[in-house]
This record gives C-alpha cells, sequence and structure tokens, in this order.
C-alpha cells in the first residue's frame, strides 16, 4: 500500500481527501504546516505527497523545494487560481503536476495516480551513465549533473529522460511519450508534455532556448542526441 502524506490546513477538505484516497487504496499521513510536512516527509519516507500551496508556516515554493531535498516521491500540488505565478514557480521547484480550487475528487485522484512511477514501455536497456557536454546522468543513481552542481529532476521529469536515453537519436512520438510516463491510459492537459520538456531543458541544458540534446520536432515528438 503506497504512503501519501496530505499536507492540508483547511479540517473539512482534508478530512474528505484523506476519505477518498483511503478508497483509493493509499495509507494516509496528514499535515496541516510546512514545518509539520517536512518533518512528516522524513519519519515516514511516503510514496507521494498531495500539498496545499496556502498551507501555514513555511509555503508555497519554499515548501516544494525543501520537500524535493528530502524526497523524490511525487508532489500534486493543489492551488488558488490566484496563485498562477506560485504554482508555476513551484513546478519549477520540483512539484510534478497541480489542481486548480475549486476541483473535482476525481480529479486529484487522477492527477495522483498519473504521477505515480510507471514501467516505461522502452524498447532497449537503459545505459548507467550518459555524459554530453553540458550534463551528465547516472541513471542507475537517478542523479543529473549540469554546471559543476547536482539537478533535480522530478520523478516525472526523470521518466521522460529515461525514455528518450533509451531511444537515443530516434523521434519519440508525443503520444508515446505521455503513455510511457503517465501510463497507457495517461491523461495530461495540452501543454503538460511541452512544459515538463521545458523544465528538463532548463535544468540541463546550458542554452535551453537553443538546445543541443533534448530536441523537439513540434507537433510529432522529442529526440534526445548526445553532443
Amino acid at each position: 500500500m503506497i504512503r501519501v502524506l496530505l499536507v492540508e490546513d483547511e479540517p473539512q477538505l482534508r478530512r474528505a481527501l484523506s476519505i477518498s484516497l483511503r478508497a483509493r487504496g493509499y495509507e494516509i499521513e496528514t499535515a496541516v504546516s510546512g514545518e509539520e510536512a517536512l518533518q512528516r516527509v522524513v519519519a515516514d519516507a511516503p510514496g507521494g505527497v498531495v500539498l496545499d500551496l496556502g498551507v501555514p508556516g513555511i509555503h508555497g515554493v519554499e515548501l516544494v523545494r525543501r520537500l524535493r531535498e528530502s524526497t523524490a516521491a511525487p508532489i500534486v500540488l493543489m492551488s488558488a487560481r490566484n496563485q498562477e505565478s506560485d504554482k508555476m514557480a513551484a513546478l519549477d521547484a520540483g512539484a510534478d503536476d497541480y489542481v486548480i480550487k475549486p476541483f473535482g475528487m476525481s480529479e486529484l485522484l487522477d492527477r495522483l495516480q498519473a504521477a505515480m512511477p510507471v514501467t516505461p514501455a522502452v524498447d532497449v536497456d537503459l545505459p548507467g551513465w550518459v555524459e554530453t557536454r553540458d550534463f551528465v546522468l547516472d541513471l542507475a543513481a537517478k542523479r543529473a549533473y549540469a554546471a559543476g552542481e547536482e539537478a533535480l529532476l522530478t520523478p516525472t521529469e526523470w521518466r521522460l529522460v529515461e525514455v528518450l536515453v533509451c531511444h537515443r537519436g530516434q523521434l519519440v512520438p508525443e503520444r508515446r511519450l505521455i503513455e510511457a510516463v503517465w501510463g497507457p491510459q495517461g491523461e495530461t492537459e495540452p501543454g503538460s508534455l511541452r512544459r515538463c520538456m521545458s523544465r528538463i531543458k532548463g535544468k540541463l541544458e546550458s542554452s535551453p532556448s537553443h538546445p543541443i540534446c533534448f530536441l523537439a520536432d513540434p507537433g510529432l515528438g522529442y529526440r534526445f542526441v548526445a553532443s
């Protein structure tokens, strides 16, 4: 059973979410502040985190950044529409997906399930080490290094990188990437794949607007070329 940390300070919503998550087969731990969330992540090692961006204490982008330093588990955000800039910054800091309040319970549950690790549908063995001009990938340890520092990729970003590296030099269609990363029934809003690829380029490529390794064929898919 996968343990999920639910970080929400509003009692009624926390109770409703807990009931729905347990009904989906998740084991639930809860936290009502940013500080408690950090403690729970270290103590309980959850397999996923559902986080309200507006919880008291450490919150928003800073909380996501500090959570990502302690866990590789998927982080799904809950945010209000007036938190648009915070939401995008939190995705850049390491969150995997988000829902906008008010949301349907099934939407949140589907987003969480989609963010959970799946086995990529690849045709070749995954290499353990890839070195390019701009960055190094230690795929066995799931660590990346760029500009002399570790680059922190989210679980979703790692899965995309793995699929593309496994098909080095080959065009991987957008639909196949979505199925490999989000599952055969994966549903993602238009642009989610492109935004995820943009974050990967921003973390690894020395010139994200002119990438030399993660290349896009607009409307078709992506390919990885080792420089």
